[in-house]
């Protein structure tokens, strides 16, 4: 996908991916440039609401739990 700069330096986000990211109206952008790369992160309003359900199914309590027994075994 291409856009183009305006004169004042604005540009659109194409409408396929505003849908994918959720991107709407008065949503923040974060602008991110390392000298060779430019990248934009949408920022939501509640960042706890966005992360919402991002390790369902990732067994993160099982994996918890092996961690703190791994840990138990190692203590002297």
């Amino acid at each position: 996908m291409t856009t183009s700069v305006s004169s004042r330096g604005q540009t659109v986000i194409p409408a396929e991916i505003r849908k994918r990211h959720h991107i709407q109206e008065g949503d923040h952008l974060v602008w991110l440039d390392d000298g060779n790369t430019i990248k934009v992160i949408p920022v939501s309003a509640d960042p706890i609401l966005a992360l919402r359900g991002r390790g369902r199914g990732e067994n993160l309590t099982k994996r918890l739990l092996e961690a703190r027994r791994e840990d138990r075994r190692r203590e002297p």
